[in-house]
């Protein structure tokens, strides 16, 4: 039974993954006249400028008005998450790429959950059950299913050593965007786009890449604004209320999703590896959104800014100048030990 009090932000990384995985049908269309490299700095310019409009429209509205502001502290964590996601890693996925089978990457990409998993584990010490360790294996194991092609050989090759880097990056991306998740996660979300987006762009003309046609690069910057834009934005938000390993967990249904896709727009077979990897994939989903962690635990005092309402956690003052919930300013929390169900949220990152 999923709780839904408890999970609702989960629906979030789902929808992530679902605008994510719906650009590689439409991204395969588009490589007949753009160059990978050019693609990519498209899709996440794309996505920054998009963003870039939703800042400006509600810079004068309300809308959005309660999230938190960077500060001179998120920087750093910024910075490590656009060069190590966003400008590192797709260079490496795109020289991997042009050395190994397309059945052997879609292997390869699958492990990023599991890299994230392992890296918010032991680097970051977050609080990971067992049904998340299982269903981050499933997700393997279904895109291992995906990729099967009997009679065919695996070989580890420095390519594809440069995809498993890739999604290595890519997990440090994601940890290193949890700690500032409680921002403003447009802003986060348009910085990583804009400056992802004109380095790959550039990193694509120097390399050589002939100019694309306006009308292909347009549907490229489209494209970018919703399976990247709309996509991260949704990320940030769920890895603000359920932490790196479990938004990564719903976040891997992004490949199967544009598997289905694939069989949907571009009429390739539907196959029973397809079906199984699939039902894999559900599996995975189902044993995440079901997860159920309760135990005693303490809040220690800590001091912070986001956006909340008033509930068992936020009992502070306030002077009459917050405005209506939900509202930001810095506020502290004293010590406090109870008894709930939750996940690793903005509150809940204590030890186990």
């Amino acid at each position: 039974m999923i709780d839904r009090s408890l999970q609702r932000f989960a629906f979030l990384a789902l929808l992530a993954a679902a605008l994510f995985g719906a650009s590689a049908p439409i991204s395969k269309l588009l490589l007949a006249n753009i160059k990978p490299l050019s693609l990519a700095g498209l899709l996440y310019l794309g996505s920054g400028l998009g963003l870039f409009l939703v800042w400006l429209i509600r810079r004068n509205s309300r809308i959005g008005a309660q999230e938190s502001p960077l500060t001179c502290t998120d920087l750093p964590w910024l910075a490590g998450a656009v060069i190590s996601g966003g400008i590192a890693a797709p260079v490496l996925l795109l020289w991997g790429l042009s050395g190994v089978f397309a059945s052997d990457a879609s292997l390869l990409l699958s492990t990023e959950g599991m890299l994230t998993t392992l890296i918010a584990a032991f680097a970051f010490h977050e609080a990971i059950d067992a049904r998340v360790w299982i269903a981050s294996a499933l997700m393997i194991a279904a895109g291992a299913l995906l990729a099967y092609e009997p009679g065919a050989s695996f070989g580890l090759s420095l390519h594809a050593l440069a995809i498993i880097a890739a999604c290595g990056l890519w997990g440090l991306d994601n940890n290193l965007t949890r700690p500032i998740s409680g921002g403003d996660p447009v802003l986060i979300a348009m910085v990583k786009g804009l400056v992802a987006g004109s380095v790959n762009l550039a990193l694509g003309q120097l390399t050589g890449a002939p100019w694309f046609p306006m009308g292909y690069a347009c549907g490229a910057l489209l494209l970018g604004s919703l399976s990247y834009g709309a996509s991260l934005l949704c990320y940030i938000l769920a890895l603000r209320h359920l932490g790196s390993a479990r938004t990564a967990a719903h976040f891997g249904t992004a490949p199967f999703i544009g598997a289905v896709l694939s069989v949907l727009l571009l009429g390739e077979p539907l196959t029973l590896t397809l079906l199984g990897a699939v039902v894999l994939m559900l599996v995975a989903t189902w044993l995440v959104l079901t997860e159920k962690h309760s135990h005693a635990h303490t809040h220690s005092p800590l001091t912070h800014m986001h956006a909340h309402t008033h509930d068992a956690h936020h009992q502070h003052h306030h002077d009459g100048s917050e405005g209506p919930e939900p509202h930001t300013h810095k506020h502290r929390h004293t010590p406090l030990t109870h008894v709930h169900a939750h996940l690793p949220d903005l509150h809940h990152r204590h030890e186990h």
